[in-house]
């Protein structure tokens, strides 16, 4: 019965006679327009025979792929598009799954034409909003197949063009399909990113810049057979303008509108000026930008495994535009997500090559700065903190010459180069990422790169020994030089919360320091700290300028905090400005950055007791170099004199101050006819000419305390002050430092121990001091500085490794001690009140106290007058 309906046409089911009347006798006719029509009708009238319909189209388009009829393979698949878009009834879903069975099938041919027929139809597909749930649909083949023809390898450039642009958009199809549906196939998914994110990097990877071909398809990927029963001999495939493909004669179109619904700015061009790589970056944008806050992580990790795969790091160009697009394309609020992932390969690759872990940190840096416009959130010490590890580590590879302990890689001679490269990079990754943010932030930082510097007056270690002084130097230096990065353009008003205590102390602590390198450092850093309104670079020279006013300074009013900043600040600063001028080890750098700092102080900070202690300083700084007690070389005799004259001239017309400025313009032209050595003109430059006669000096060639505490005490400063000649305040800390003899050093510890002494012990008899009693001295000191650093690293290993139970009793013990203390001190302070009536006797004999009520105590009779 059923093989004899099946020969006569009359008793087939009616949709099969609907579905063979759409296709003609040949198919060069084309599509059967009348037909489909009620082919339409049928399926929207009845709309539970859509499936049959469906399976009847995708058995007859598989036959006809198989016996290479592409002519009818094209009519098959308009049909099922013109369907697709009209019904959206319920009984949908399965007429997908066959549509989506015969797009797979097209997809497998080997046809290139074939495989973009097919792509057409799903972007047709995906942009087609259904009514109906899909609770069982996968995409992994289409997944799976887009990428391959991403990664096209045809001989032919035209074709092998033509077909990652169609697996490009296969891919674009899919997302657009399944990113915002939680019902659909969860395309998040690491299996699904590993495979469309380096899809599309591939193709932005490989640029190919090729003239777009005035036909789309090249016809002789089909056998010439094919061409005579599909086309005949006059009919071209050519690019419809909508974004699929027709049919040029006689043929049936193929494709239809685009339904996109974001499209690109590029939508309006013509298609065939696209090449592969716009259309990938614009997948691209799409894709992170439909990302949500938990589907980041596994949208950024397939990137990273692609620049590691294929080397990328190294030239880091492709690198930096990869994460440009992902930056400017995610949400601004998941923007330190990507940070963290960078953060997290950083330290993953910690031992690959340095231009590996110089490409990641040039990343980050481009990263971090887009980052910091949105929302950073708790990453900024989280950025800091790794690229300082990573900054030690590179020290210590520059130090040992190889990445292991164990292994030794290339020569120590290409690593340090290749290391410094990496450091440096990473030193302006922190300028750039500090410089975006808020003056409070940027105080944290610096606060936290000071707290990991290495320095003898704070509590970190230094190592002993030649490697280990060689690795604290280079680690001061790298953070220092951090530090400076991240204290450019610092601009805050309250600078006495900004700058605290624990931020300046230590850092002040560095000018006593023997190396100068690290001295200019911290000059350089204090100047940047101070300087707000960006006027360094007008003091990179020091002279003798005749007007200031061509200078163009900007000098503001000295503001309350300011004030209350240097109350507490000044003479800290003005004794390490002293001690740092004398140092035999300062060369012309070091003096420019002095200068600077004397001069931002009087810009930004003065007031009139700040001008009149910074000239006591600078006249201070005049004697030493004049009386030369720590035997300094002729040039630097000669360089402090320079100093003192370019500052004066400065600060003698900011005060505005007639006779003051008459006496210094009188003292430097005296120097100009008789002294020329001891102006900055002469000193300061290339070549400088300085005098090794500098141990007698005329007085019309110095500036004097008392004409200067005369001519301003006139003019309403404070003459008293002004008279007294500076002296720097001496403290331990000078001790740390190895400019100091030991001789003062002890007489200050002796000096020290005296005012501590209490007045009431007997003054014990003075002894002899000699040649054996300062070498103990000497020992007895160095050996209790060892035994307090081995009883803290004995302390602190033990809090380490010590099991818990151990450490709980240790502290419980000592609690119960210190509460038994405590109750011994309450029962001796804490006594009843003395009794009216005196004391009683207890038993054995003992007097004990007896308190009475109040109501039962009797007072003595008052005196009446």
């Amino acid at each position: 019965m059923y093989g004899l309906c099946g020969c006569c046409g009359a008793l087939r089911p009616r949709y099969k006679r609907l579905v063979d009347n759409i296709f003609p006798e040949d198919s060069e006719d084309g599509l059967v327009k009348a037909n489909m029509e009620k082919l339409t009708f049928y399926a929207l009238s009845a709309p539970e025979k859509l499936d049959r319909i469906g399976a009847y189209l995708s058995e007859r388009l598989s036959r006809d792929v198989s016996r290479h009829r592409y002519g009818y393979v094209c009519i098959a698949m308009e049909a099922l598009d013109q369907l697709l878009m009209a019904c959206h009834c319920q009984s949908i879903n399965l007429f997908v799954e066959s549509f989506l069975k015969m797009v797979a099938k097209l997809l497998e041919s080997e046809k290139p034409n074939l495989q973009i027929l097919g792509t057409n139809s799903f972007v047709k597909f995906a942009n087609i909003e259904e009514d109906t749930p899909s609770y069982h649909r996968s995409y992994d083949f289409f997944v799976s197949r887009f990428s391959e023809m991403c990664h096209s390898s045809c001989e032919d450039m035209e074709i092998r063009t033509k077909i990652r642009m169609a697996g490009i958009k296969g891919l674009q199809g899919v997302v657009r399909k399944t990113v915002n549906d939680e019902l659909q196939a969860n395309i998040w998914e690491p299996q699904h990113m590993d495979k469309i994110v380096p899809s599309l990097l591939y193709n932005l990877q490989h640029v190919e810049e090729i003239e777009s071909p005035s036909v789309y398809m090249n016809l002789c990927a089909l056998p010439v057979s094919s061409f005579t029963i599909v086309l005949g001999e006059a009919k071209t495939w050519q690019p419809q303008s909508t974004g699929g493909i027709i049919l040029k004669g006689k043929g049936a179109a193929l494709g239809g509108k685009s339904l996109s619904r974001s499209p690109s700015p590029l939508q309006n061009a013509d298609k065939e000026k696209e090449i592969p790589a716009e259309m990938a970056e614009r997948c691209l944008r799409e894709l992170l930008g439909r990302a949500a806050y938990g589907n980041i992580k596994n949208a950024i990790k397939p990137v990273l495994m692609h620049l590691d795969n294929h080397s990328l790091w190294e030239p880091k160009v492709f690198a930096i535009q990869c994460f440009k697009i992902i930056m400017y394309s995610i949400q601004p609020q998941h923007s330190h997500l990507v940070i963290q992932q960078l953060l997290s390969h950083l330290d993953a690759n910690s031992k690959s090559a340095a231009t590996v872990r110089a490409g990641i940190v040039e990343v980050l840096s481009e990263a971090a700065v887009i980052a910091a416009t949105g929302s950073v959130g708790p990453t900024v010490l989280e950025v800091f903190n790794t690229l300082l590890r990573q900054l030690r580590l590179s020290i210590d590879y520059e130090l040992t010459g190889s990445y292991d302990s164990a292994v030794n890689i290339g020569t120590k001679i290409i690593k340090e180069h290749e290391e410094r490269m990496f450091q440096e990079a990473v030193i302006k990754t922190i300028g750039s990422f500090a410089s975006t943010l808020p003056a409070y932030q940027r105080s944290e930082v610096m606060l936290f790169i000071m707290g990991k510097v290495p320095l003898p007056s704070m509590h970190h270690p230094m190592e002993p020994g030649r490697p280990g002084e060689n690795r604290n130097r280079l680690i001061q230096i790298m953070l220092l030089k951090s530090l400076l990065q991240v204290s450019l353009g610092f601009q805050c008003s309250n600078m006495l919360t900004a700058l605290p205590s624990s931020f300046l102390d230590p850092l002040l602590s560095s000018t006593l320091m023997e190396d100068g390198e690290l001295r200019l450092f911290v000059l350089e850093i204090l100047v940047s700290l101070i300087d707000r309104h960006d006027s360094r670079h007008k003091f990179s020279t020091i002279s003798t300028v005749p007007d200031i006013a061509v200078l163009k300074l900007k000098v503001d009013k000295c503001s309350r905090q300011d004030t209350l900043f240097m109350k507490k600040h000044s003479q800290q600063l003005y004794r390490h400005i002293y001690l740092s001028c004398n140092d035999s080890c300062n060369v012309q750098a070091h003096y420019e950055a002095l200068y600077a700092l004397l001069v931002m102080i009087s810009i930004e900070l003065a007031n009139e007791e700040v001008v009149v202690d910074l000239i006591r300083l600078v006249l201070a700084v005049q004697d030493l170099a004049l009386n030369n007690e720590d035997n300094l070389p002729a040039y630097n005799r000669c360089a402090l004199h320079a100093l003192c004259a370019a500052y004066l001239n400065l600060i003698s017309q900011l005060t505005t101050v007639p006779a003051f400025c008459q006496h210094i313009h009188e003292v430097i032209e005296m120097r100009n006819k008789e002294g020329s050595y001891l102006l900055p003109e002469d000193v300061f430059m290339e070549k400088p000419r300085w005098s090794r006669s500098v141990e007698h000096i005329s007085t019309e060639l110095l500036f004097l305390q008392s004409k200067v505490s005369e001519v301003l005490g006139g003019s309403g400063y404070n003459s008293d002050r002004l008279s007294t000649p500076y002296v720097p305040q001496l403290t331990d800390e000078d001790r740390l430092s190895k400019r100091k003899s030991i001789g003062e050093t002890i007489s200050l510890q002796v000096e020290v121990e005296s005012r501590n002494s209490p007045e009431k012990e007997e003054k014990a008899p003075a002894e002899e001091i000699t040649f054996e009693t300062l070498k103990k001295a000497i020992v007895d000191s160095v050996a209790v500085e060892e035994q307090e650093r081995e009883r803290r690293r004995q302390v602190v290993e033990k809090f380490q490794k010590a099991p818990f139970e151990e450490i709980a009793a240790h502290c419980g013990a000592r609690a119960s001690l210190l509460q038994s203390k405590l109750n011994q001190i309450f029962e001796l302070t804490i006594r009843p009140p003395p009794s009216p009536s005196g004391t009683i006797t207890a038993a054995y004999g003992q007097s004990q106290n007896h308190s009475i009520p109040v109501y039962e105590m009797k007072f003595p009779d008052l005196c009446v007058y």
